[in-house]
């Protein structure tokens, strides 16, 4: 039998067809697995957000009055020192007003700043959106010669990472005696909030966690709920303790930082799942940004109106495509989650 065999040498034509083929093909692959790859690493990137009108200043809105002071006689923190500053607004007339204590004080006193809060009070005060507040602006204390940037007094952590009532005595026996000597702030603890970012988020929490007698709203930007200091106890406290009076608004950032302390986002959201189990009247919503105030800055109108509304939205869990769709809704469209519970 004869046996016939073909081949196709290695400099035929279609031998070079084939693996012209083949090329293009690995080619176009290659092309579209690292633009795929591109594309994902551009949607992992943390976002930028703009402010909207209610954080510019408006023609006819009239101005708040800021006094700033240095509080270098701390009795519940000895040999601190720091500065503080009081907002009085254009409305005050001597009757009990609401308060409102930020922590961080200097994040949030900035008019070109990520939160620019003299520059919201006066606008959504004016609009009616929100009472008559008297804001008071506190640094971190630091032992000796303040340093260039209060970010880096060395008595932050220990003030605002911990535990317990001590921060809640320095503000009622240090701070609010200097406030009420001149100014006439309401005793009600519905019409008193409290606020801070990162370690000063979990700070302001503590606070109306140990005294809700006196402080009963709580806002926190990328809250530092992790183990610092222990801050990480506070998601199984919350479903394990009796609910307390107190309302909670939460703003977290898929971004935000993961050491060794813990994650941040996920802290934010496992607070969040504890006040929902609980029954607590809170809100929760998430960014895509990293662990600093834009997202949050952004979005403080909308929170402000909120943290003072006299009620919330029913249980909801949803996504939109971007933030809060108010007056200040951000004019670049970023997924933004929306968690708000009362019960």
């Amino acid at each position: 039998m004869n046996l016939t065999t073909t081949t196709t040498s290695p400099h035929s034509p279609l031998r070079s067809r084939l693996r012209g083929i083949a090329s293009t093909l690995s080619y176009g692959a290659i092309l579209c697995l690292l633009l795929s790859h591109v594309s994902v690493l551009k949607a992992e990137e943390p976002q930028k957000y703009e402010h909207g009108p209610d954080s510019e200043r408006k023609e006819g809105v009239p101005r708040g009055k800021i006094e700033k002071f240095e509080l270098n006689d701390s009795k519940v923190y000895p040999g601190t020192f720091r500065e503080c500053a009081i907002y009085v607004p254009a409305q005050y007339k001597g009757e009990p007003t609401a308060l409102m204590v930020f922590q961080d004080g200097h994040t949030y006193l900035g008019e070109k700043g990520d939160f620019r809060a003299p520059v919201v009070l006066d606008n959504l005060i004016h609009a009616k959106e929100l009472p008559p507040i008297i804001a008071v602006f506190i640094n971190p204390g630091n032992k000796g010669k303040l340093p260039e940037t209060p970010w880096k007094t060395d008595h932050r952590s220990v003030e605002y990472d911990s535990l317990g009532d001590t921060y809640a005595r320095f503000l009622h026996e240090d701070v609010l005696p200097r406030v009420k000597a001149k100014y006439n702030i309401t005793d009600d603890p519905n019409q008193r909030a409290i606020c801070g970012i990162s370690s000063g988020g979990i700070c302001a929490f503590t606070v109306a966690w140990e005294r809700p007698d006196s402080f009963r709203k709580v806002m926190t930007q990328v809250g530092s709920f992790t183990d610092i200091r222990g801050g990480y106890v506070y998601p199984t406290l919350i479903r394990k303790t009796e609910k307390k009076p107190i309302k909670v608004f939460l703003q977290a950032n898929e971004f935000d930082v993961d050491n060794q302390f813990g994650n941040w986002y996920l802290a934010n959201k496992q607070m969040a799942s504890s006040f929902k189990y609980k029954g607590y009247d809170y809100k929760i919503v998430e960014g895509k940004g990293a662990h600093n105030g834009n997202h949050g800055g952004v979005i403080f109108p909308d929170a402000m109106r909120w943290l003072w509304s006299e009620s919330t939205s029913p249980d909801v869990d949803k996504k939109t495509d971007s933030s809060p769709k108010t007056g200040n809704q951000n004019s670049r469209k970023n997924t933004t989650s929306t968690n708000t519970s009362k019960k």
